[in-house]
């Protein structure tokens, strides 16, 4: 049954969230180890329910239950479960929010709520408040091993410009003229020789452990009031103990994630390594909780709330040193609508209003269509995006939906979002495999958690307005059908999504799967391969528009990965513009087969080369960095104009942006020659 509270109220509770509300909590105690933005608080519900291990995540068919189940009567939205939630004000000056639990920050009028399923209804029905969405889940990078022991990168091979200009030369040493911040997973490998300075000391000055305990947190009353902070006294600390101790500096301070070839320790020493671009920065690292397998993911966090935290302590900390500070954002968000108007996005374009500040963001590894070779199965993360249009009205267009999952079936949570403009009022209806059709659902109708004769569980949602964008959307869910003893899992096969169209004025559409849980399935040839649960069939995709949602954020740079040898963009690398037409990404950057450091591996063993944008990223961020250290001035709007007024084309391009490589490849000289001319000025009197 839905949300038990008032038509109006229910409008300004976001789709999805409705649906999680509407479970009980079983349901989401299950639905929490897939969910970033759901956490459980209750011991007794959590010793109830065992994570899905091992057997236990097998899940079965329907016809071979001997007692079918039927969804349960919600008889009140549970208490036992936390969601991390953005909070639409009608009023960036209103301070009612009746929680019970005051925002935990706060940009504009939009703010970050850590709340209880059951405080929905009452936070929804504030007048203070004009929607309520979930934060998005954050997808792990997933970057292709390149080489496993590769020689050390050239010390000369990232140096650019004059050192007299920007103060980054060969000598290794802390300058305090730009904070490189990274925001990443896996850890940071802080006593890596690639970040200590010439009296042996790490060049990282703060690492925020989002999902740590082993320190205080930032900040126990306020905003960063969770995980652990290392500061660089502890750090060197453990550098100086290690030798006497006889262990890595890394096991006496220790970090939540500290895996071998740690992507956030490669991402860092890309932009910030003493082989690196900025090689004399402070560097802040902020690893988001993104949990291991054989943790309990029920009990954290890792949504795009969390990575909008992060952005706000890297900033904060560099108004405490002093320093204007150029950001990494190698993790992606797929959901929302792809135009900037996500609640993360409009935090972070918030944030880049003040001068002396930048972000770079990869575009994502979604660009890939096909496989190249028969073993090649990269296509399988690219076919995420369809769009087209419908001409009049009484005409249909159908969407191939395939669901895989191991084969039978599949045991994570699908979603596809259409995105339709205002003008227009389109139905949808949906097909299971082999099975007749259901809808259409028209304008303002909804189905939620139907359970359906293979025990799949339905949403569908057809709305229109978005509050954050003004536009039509209908959003799909195919749900696994959770219980304490058994996981039925969503039927494998063609799902057809069929748009009917009832008023045409423009017709256009976009559309993107939001896929949960994916996971490794081994090495194929030189590729790392993962099977992702849904994917568009080739002749439903639309090879564009696949640049994460975070990318989509008006002021960030967003990367595409350069194949620096073929001198070609990747065929994996995440495509524009965005579904408002804006060109992303702006630049490319070298990305495939990067060298850098391996994190916490032994000593012989230092280095590792990676491909994908997370590699191209983090060279861009370093150089904004060296642009930043000569005019500590520029706004996000500068950098961005400059990286793209610079850029070099590919062969047998124009300066024309494309929706591949963007505006062409960085010329880091280029643009600290036009950082120079920025404030030069003729007078013609």
């Amino acid at each position: 049954m839905p949300l038990r509270v008032a038509r109006e109220s229910l409008n300004k509770i976001q789709p999805k969230l409705r649906m999680i509300a509407d479970g009980d909590s079983i349901v989401n105690a299950v639905r929490a180890e897939r969910c970033g933005a759901l956490a459980v608080e209750n011991k007794t519900l959590l010793r109830r329910v065992a994570p899905r291990r091992g057997a236990n995540a097998v899940p079965v068919r329907l016809a071979d239950l001997r007692v079918k189940p039927k969804p349960r009567v919600l008889t009140d939205i549970t208490r036992d479960v936390l969601a991390n939630v953005f909070v639409y004000l009608r009023d960036s000056q209103s301070e009612d929010l009746p929680t019970g639990r005051r925002p935990y920050a706060r940009r504009g009028r939009i703010a970050q709520l850590q709340t209880r399923l059951s405080d929905l209804p009452a936070l929804a029905s504030a007048d203070s408040v004009a929607y309520v969405e979930i934060a998005e889940a954050l997808k792990a990078p997933a970057p292709a091993l390149a080489e496993l022991r590769p020689p050390a990168p050239s010390i000369a091979a990232r140096r650019f410009g004059k050192p007299s200009a920007h103060g980054y030369g060969g000598r290794v040493g802390v300058r305090k003229g730009v904070l490189i911040g990274i925001v990443d997973v896996q850890g940071f490998d802080f006593a890596h020789p690639d970040f200590l300075d010439d009296r042996g000391r790490t060049r990282f000055v703060r690492v925020w452990d989002q999902g740590g305990d082993s320190r205080p947190s930032p900040n126990p009353t306020g905003q960063f009031s969770y995980g652990a902070e290392f500061g660089d006294t502890h750090l060197n600390a453990a550098i100086a103990a290690s030798t006497t101790l006889g262990l890595p500096a890394t096991d006496i301070e220790k970090q939540s994630q500290m895996v071998e070839g740690s992507h956030g320790t490669h991402v860092a020493s890309i932009a910030a390594g003493n082989r690196g671009l900025c090689r004399r920065s402070p560097i802040a690292g902020v690893l988001i909780s993104l949990p291991r397998e054989d943790a309990d993911r029920r009990r954290s966090f890792y949504d795009s709330s969390r990575l909008a935290d992060a952005v706000d302590y890297l900033l904060a900390l560099g108004e405490e040193l002093g320093l204007p500070v150029s950001i990494n954002i190698s993790l992606g968000t797929n959901g929302h609508s792809h135009d900037g108007s996500a609640a993360v996005t409009r935090w972070i374009d918030a944030a880049l209003a003040t001068p002396g500040r930048a972000i770079t963001v990869a575009a994502g590894n979604a660009g890939q269509e096909r496989g190249e070779t028969d073993d090649d199965l990269g296509w399988i993360m690219g076919r995420i995006h369809s769009s087209g249009t419908i001409p009049s009205a009484g005409l249909v267009r159908d969407l191939e939906w395939v669901v895989v999952g191991n084969g039978a079936m599949d045991v994570s949570e699908n979603e596809m979002e259409i995105w339709f403009n205002a003008q227009d009022r389109i139905a949808v209806s949906i097909k299971p495999p082999g099975k007749d059709w259901i809808g259409p659902i028209e304008p303002r109708e909804f189905v939620q958690n139907r359970m359906l004769a293979d025990g799949t569980m339905l949403s569908i949602y057809n709305e229109v307005f978005h509050p954050a964008n003004g536009l039509n959307y209908a959003s799909l869910h195919l749900s696994p059908f959770f219980s304490k003893s058994n996981i039925i899992g969503v039927a494998a096969g063609t799902w057809l999504v069929r748009l009917h169209a009832r008023e045409i004025r423009d017709g256009r559409f976009h559309a993107w799967i939001e896929r949960d849980d994916p996971h490794r399935l081994g090495r194929v040839g030189q590729r790392e391969a993962w099977a992702f649960p849904s994917f568009f069939t080739q002749q439903s995709l639309v090879d564009n528009t696949t640049v994460s949602s975070l990318g989509c954020a008006t002021r960030v740079v967003t990367v595409a990965n350069l194949d620096a040898v073929r001198n070609r963009i990747s065929i994996s690398s995440s495509q524009g513009p965005t579904r408002d037409g804006r060109q992303k990404p702006d630049v490319a950057a070298p990305g495939t087969a990067i060298v850098a450091a391996k994190g916490f591996a032994d000593r012989h063993d230092q280095w590792l080369s990676l491909s994908g944008t997370s590699m191209a990223s983090p060279f861009v961020t370093g150089v904004i960095g060296l642009m930043l250290a000569m005019d500590p001035q520029l706004t996000a709007a500068q950098i961005e104009g400059i990286i793209r007024r610079s850029a070099s084309p590919l062969p047998g391009a124009s300066f024309e942006w494309v929706n591949d490589a963007g505006f062409g490849v960085i010329d880091p000289e280029a643009c600290l020659r036009e950082v120079a001319q920025v404030n030069d000025r003729k007078d013609l009197g």
